[in-house]
């Protein structure tokens, strides 16, 4: 006969399934992070960080359609499948928008796209040093189903490499907030006294100090770059985690099973880390959820202030900062749409980090 186990943890996921929008909300997440894992494969510009500019094709709305001429690259940089599936290609091919083309023998003639009723420049290719061309291969309608931001990029391609920052920030602050966040909320509440004073000295003038101050410090601290800003952000966001392991341990380490293992003989490490630790863990996870979303934000501010994500890296807050003025004048979506992507994958975690405070709820 099969018995249910009747533990908290399987009692637990229980109750997050029956929350619609903690299942659904986690499944967007796990989209969001197979999209960041895989952007450059599935971007229709697939060149590093997805900088194809095109300026004669600058603001365009989404839907946007036109011709393009595709020139092979003249790069001839090895680049591995791996480093081209991850990092995007570096011997990216180059493309010119263009209005109209004719071909006649092995000479295509075209004229580059011009916008406001403009005739662009005519000019010539001789297609006869390509072995065994196609014109097909050469002449292609793209499509910008977000349309192109400023620069004349496909605005579609950024927000789905920007991906990337935005979401592993999270796991990189949140890994740091841990480890930091749980050995110190361990030693202070675990052995209290003049340690506890000490720690809880260190997390109150951590605290004092506004968050975004204080990544700002680190950041000019440590230097303005990618790795950066994801170490500045998980050494702000680990007061939070220590506060409350601090405060679990310290309600729970005079119980039974703490009384019983030190009378086996067991030491300090053991005991916090296999009998204290596991037992706690359920709203430091749901802590984690809600500083996940913190850090997407933090991050999201620090890059619209120029201090996050530098160019030419895609980052939904640099976005939104070389747009934001476009709102009045017109093209809202160049803002709005990296803007919404931030919305929803905070909501997304939120929302997951309220199914796991219901979940843990024992008195639900």
């Amino acid at each position: 006969m099969i018995q249910k186990s009747n533990s908290l943890k399987h009692l637990a996921l229980q109750k997050f399934k029956k929350n619609f929008w903690g299942v659904f909300s986690f499944c967007f997440i796990v989209l969001v992070g197979l999209v960041a894992v895989f952007a450059y494969t599935i971007s229709p510009d697939n060149s590093r960080y997805a900088n194809q500019m095109h300026l004669a094709i600058h603001s365009k709305p989404p839907g946007f359609k036109i011709n393009m001429l595709v020139m092979p690259s003249q790069l001839n940089i090895e680049q591995s499948g791996f480093n081209k599936l991850f990092f995007g290609d570096i011997n990216a091919v180059t493309e010119i928008p263009i209005s109209e083309f004719s071909v006649k023998g092995d000479t295509l003639t075209y004229t580059e796209y011009a916008s406001d009723g403009l005739k662009g420049q005519e000019k010539v290719v001789d297609l006869s040093e390509f072995y065994d061309y196609n014109i097909a291969d050469f002449i292609k309608e793209r499509t910008f189903y977000f349309g192109t931001d400023k620069y004349g990029r496909d605005l579609l391609s950024r927000v789905l490499v920007g991906t990337r920052i935005s979401f592993f920030i999270g796991f990189v602050a949140v890994f740091i907030s841990l480890v930091i966040g749980v050995f110190m909320g361990s030693i202070a509440g675990y052995f209290g006294g003049k340690l506890d004073a000490l720690v809880m000295w260190i997390i109150n003038v951590t605290w004092s100090i506004p968050t975004l101050l204080l990544v700002i410090a680190i950041t000019l601290a440590l230097g303005k770059g990618f790795w950066q800003v994801f170490i500045a952000v998980g050494l702000t966001m680990w007061v939070e985690v220590a506060r409350v392991v601090r405060g679990q341990i310290i309600s729970v380490k005079e119980m039974q099973y703490v009384t019983a293992a030190r009378a086996l003989g067991f030491g300090d490490f053991r005991i916090i880390t296999k009998h204290i630790l596991p037992n706690i863990m359920a709203p430091v996870i749901v802590i984690s959820a809600a500083n996940f979303a913190a850090a997407i934000l933090i991050e999201s501010g620090l890059s619209f202030l120029g201090i996050g994500a530098q160019p030419p890296m895609a980052s939904w807050g640099a976005m939104i900062k070389d747009h934001y003025n476009y709102i009045i004048l017109g093209k809202p979506y160049l803002a709005l749409i990296p803007g919404f992507c931030i919305m929803a994958i905070v909501m997304a975690f939120m929302m997951v980090g309220n199914a796991l405070r219901d979940a843990f709820d024992v008195k639900g």
